[in-house]
C-alpha cells in the first residue's frame, strides 16, 4: 500500500450523497488506517442508492453511511480539502487545509429519460474517476 503525504482528508460535495460518498469509500479501501478519511456536504440530504449500488460491486460497503454537514467536521482535524462539484457551488469550508478541486459531474440526475442501466453507468464513470484521481495522490 502506498501511503501519501498527508493524514487526513475530506471531500466535500452539495448533498454528500453521491460523488464524495463514493470518493470517502474508495480512499478508505485506497489507503486503509493511513489516512483519516471523511466527506460532508453544504446540503445534505441521503446516500445515493446508485452510490450504494456501485460501491458495493466494488466490495465497499455505503449501507452503514449518512450524509454529513460541512459544519460537523472539525477544520484542524483536516490536512487537504478535496471538492467534487460541477456546476452547483462548491461548499465552504474554513480550514488552512490546501485544497484540491475535481469538477466531476453529479452522476445524480432526475432525467426520466434515462434507465436504471443508464444511472449506474453514469455513477461507476464517476467511480472511475475519483479512482484515478486518487491514484494522482499517491506519492
Amino acid at each position: 500500500m502506498t501511503v501519501p503525504n498527508f493524514t487526513s482528508i475530506l471531500f466535500l460535495c452539495v448533498a454528500n450523497s453521491a460523488r464524495s460518498q463514493m470518493a470517502e469509500a474508495l480512499a478508505r479501501a485506497r489507503w486503509g488506517d493511513q489516512v483519516r478519511v471523511a466527506s460532508a456536504g453544504s446540503q445534505p440530504t441521503r446516500v445515493n442508492p446508485y452510490a450504494i449500488e456501485v460501491m458495493r460491486e466494488r466490495g465497499l460497503d455505503l449501507a452503514s453511511h449518512y450524509s454529513k454537514s460541512v459544519t460537523s467536521i472539525d477544520p484542524a482535524s483536516v490536512d487537504l480539502v478535496i471538492t467534487l462539484c460541477a456546476d452547483e457551488v462548491c461548499p465552504l469550508f474554513l480550514s488552512k487545509a490546501p485544497r484540491l478541486h475535481w469538477p466531476l459531474p453529479d452522476p445524480a440526475t432526475d432525467d426520466p429519460g434515462l434507465t436504471r442501466a443508464d444511472m449506474l453507468e453514469r455513477f461507476r464513470g464517476t467511480a472511475h474517476a475519483i479512482e484515478a484521481r486518487l491514484a494522482e495522490l499517491d506519492p
